[in-house]
C-alpha cells in the first residue's frame, strides 16, 4: 500500500522520541512535525536523517482506512492506548 497523497496523518498523530531535523527534542503527539511540508509529504522521507520510528511506520488498510480523518482517528487511539502512564 502507497501513502495517500496529502494526508500527513502520521507526521501529525503520533508523538516521536528521537530528534527530527527541526525537532530536537521530536515532538509531542497532535503536532505537526517541522518536515511535513505544505502538501503533507514528508521532506526527509528516505533520507538518513528521518527517524527510525517514521521509516518503521508503513500505511496499511486498516490504519489509513479511506481518509485522512480515519487515519488521524485511528493514530490518535493507538497513541493513546500507547502512552506511558
Amino acid at each position: 500500500m502507497e501513502c495517500r497523497p496529502g494526508c500527513g496523518a502520521c507526521c501529525i498523530a503520533p508523538s516521536i522520541t528521537s530528534p527530527i531535523p527541526g525537532m530536537p527534542h521530536g515532538k509531542p503527539a497532535g503536532v505537526r512535525c517541522v518536515q511535513l511540508d505544505p502538501a503533507n509529504r514528508c521532506r526527509i522521507f528516505g533520507r538518513p536523517e528521518r527517524p527510525a520510528f517514521c521509516a518503521g511506520l508503513r500505511p496499511a488498510p486498516d490504519m489509513c482506512g479511506d481518509s485522512a480523518p480515519h487515519a488521524l482517528s485511528w493514530l490518535r487511539r493507538l497513541e493513546d492506548a500507547t502512552a506511558p502512564g
